[in-house]
């Protein structure tokens, strides 16, 4: 029997282990999903030495960069983006794949469905999760992207300097830093969400509340909202077509 799983530090309120199971069991799938904490990227290798029946992988934080050296070979888009959330294991090694990027643009797509093209945007973090964010922004849709960080740094700005925007200036505010994530419901970015508007979409990485801190106040000011639940479930159904598929 095929063993699929999810990777990563820790592991604890995960989605993949019921949305799997359930799949597998919905769909007559012989094969299991489980949870594999590391310390630390290096117990890549005894896992797999240990269990030859993984097929595949996900990887989550904070390894989604460190696992890249451990492969044998990357998609194109995972090696443009420097990030990898999927494995897929064969006798020819491991592949990494980012399927971050097609969850996050038809999500995208799907909340801004109807409306003008997208021209700015806003990207909170700097991550391997907003590194696919950005690669969708400004590869796939052709929009300028201003990424912030707690600290200057090369290509992005600090939190204050995004309080001297003109919030008119962009049309999308994308939160994909783990501020506000379960249990940590209370937290959210330092955003001027009080000049937020209904020109405004507010889109959050985190589906763990369903609303987080930063859909509601970007709420109260009018913005619209989109919490990452469906990215996260279309990543997940991209990440098993790449399991699943004969090799």
């Amino acid at each position: 029997m095929n063993a699929y799983g999810l990777i990563g530090q820790k592991l604890g309120h995960s989605f993949s282990p019921g949305y799997f199971a359930a799949k597998f069991e919905r769909e007559g799938i012989q094969a299991t999903y489980g949870l594999f904490e590391m310390p630390s990227i290096a117990g890549l290798k005894p896992l797999l030495e240990a269990r030859p029946d993984i097929r595949g992988l996900n990887v989550t934080i904070p390894y989604k960069q460190e696992v890249l050296p451990l492969l044998d070979t990357l998609t194109d888009e995972a090696r443009a983006v420097g990030a990898v959330n999927t494995i897929l294991r064969t006798s020819a090694g491991l592949t990494g794949y980012n399927t971050d990027i097609y969850g996050f643009d038809t999500a995208l797509r799907e909340a801004r469905a109807g409306e003008p093209p997208l021209h700015r945007a806003v990207v909170l973090g700097t991550g391997g999760a907003a590194r696919a964010v950005v690669y969708v922004l400004t590869a796939w849709m052709g929009a300028q992207v201003i990424q912030v960080s707690r600290e200057a740094g090369a290509g992005h700005i600090t939190y204050e300097r995004l309080h001297d925007l003109d919030p008119a200036s962009y049309q999308l505010i994308v939160n994909t830093t783990p501020l506000g994530m379960y249990p940590h419901t209370d937290a959210a970015p330092d955003v001027p969400y009080h000049l937020l508007g209904p020109a405004h979409l507010a889109f959050d990485l985190i589906y763990n509340p369903e609303t987080t801190r930063f859909m509601q106040l970007a709420a109260q000011a009018g913005a619209r909202t989109c919490n990452g639940y469906r990215m996260l479930v279309l990543q997940a159904e991209k990440a098993w077509k790449i399991w699943s598929q004969p090799h």
